[in-house]
């Protein structure tokens, strides 16, 4: 009983301290990720621990940099270009639903006044709504650039931890091996392995697919010949990952708006592009989930819906650990299923 209060109440701790050491676990799951690489630089040339550490979270660090350095730069342009423009975008998109109720009024001259004023004061709502979104979207694109101060420090905590974590990986597995029986510590480490292997693929999985898209939607818009296409990209990207969203969400209502604004390439386009991603995705995604994340497509789709609806956007990862988890318990023994209906 002594045995269960003391691990009840260790992960009581873990849990309430949890959203406070992000940095710290993150860290850990970067350690894990890399210490193969370590290994195989202490393995094939015979280098010091402390070298090989240095060595692959030296490079790391370069690619992080240099992806950082991309992203930000031509983000932060885009994003400022985005704002400034989006407001007069949103003012063609009410533009359209004008142009909409005063042809009807021109061909309805039997309809009640009341009824065509009650619209025009529903289209002019309508514009006031989509003007002050963007009005809350800009000053949130503020907000959140004043957040990146916050986040430098701790991506710094993230790196130092990283470092610290990879030189003393070893010492941290044999210290945790001295409190866990040998039966234990099997189970715990093919737990481990298994949900590192599987979670490491859904990120992987995650990020080819998203990846493609993006790339796809660059090209595409590039073609059209659309302004902040990295920015616009990126919102495809970021919409697409949500299960009920998707990107047709983004670019079908977008060429509509564009066809009746009289632009029909540019909507055309835009409908030809979403139809791109579309079939694109759809047959590379259950290969791309089959073979990174270890479960099948429909447990992975089931697990993502289910985790966005319960948690949102971190559920978007939850869900399928969780799947993983039990399935990894079940295959080491430590949860059994044995009944019939």
């Amino acid at each position: 009983m002594k045995k269960f209060i003391i691990i009840a109440f260790i992960l009581a701790v873990v849990l309430f301290l949890l959203p406070y050491s992000l940095p710290l676990v993150f860290a850990l799951a970067t350690a894990l990720l890399l210490e193969p690489s370590v290994q195989h630089l202490q393995i094939h040339y015979r280098l010091k621990r402390a070298h090989a550490v240095t060595a692959i979270f030296s490079l790391f660090l370069v690619i992080v940099g240099i992806s950082f350095y991309f992203l930000i730069v031509i983000l932060v342009q885009q994003m400022m270009t985005f704002s400034q423009k989006l407001p007069h975008f949103l003012s063609e998109t009410t533009k359209v639903l004008d142009d909409l109720i005063q042809m009807w009024e021109s061909y309805s001259s039997s309809i009640p006044k009341e009824i065509i004023h009650s619209l025009e004061n529903s289209v002019k709502t309508i514009q006031h709504l989509l003007l002050e979104f963007a009005t809350n979207l800009t000053q949130s694109i503020v907000h959140y650039i004043t957040l990146i101060p916050g986040f430098l420090i701790h991506f710094l905590v993230y790196l130092v931890a990283l470092f610290l974590i990879s030189l003393d990986l070893p010492k941290l597995k044999r210290g945790t091996r001295k409190y866990l029986s040998e039966r234990t510590y099997q189970r715990l480490a093919m737990v481990v392995a298994q949900l590192s292997k599987a979670g490491i693929g859904f990120i992987k999985a995650q990020f080819l697919l998203s990846l493609i898209t993006f790339f796809i939607a660059l090209a595409g818009l590039l073609l059209l010949k659309v302004d902040y296409a990295v920015v616009m990209a990126l919102i495809i990207v970021i919409v697409d990952i949500l299960p009920i969203l998707g990107t047709g969400s983004v670019l079908v209502p977008w060429g509509v708006i564009s066809i009746a604004n009289g632009h029909s390439g540019l909507g055309i386009g835009l409908i030809v592009l979403f139809v791109i991603i579309t079939v694109v995705r759809r047959i590379i995604e259950p290969k791309v989930f089959s073979t990174n994340l270890g479960i099948s497509p429909l447990a992975a789709l089931i697990s993502v819906y289910l985790g966005f609806q319960l948690l949102g956007f971190i559920g978007l990862f939850i869900g399928p650990a969780l799947v993983i988890l039990v399935e990894t318990m079940v295959k080491a023994g430590v949860i059994k299923f044995s009944f019939k209906l």
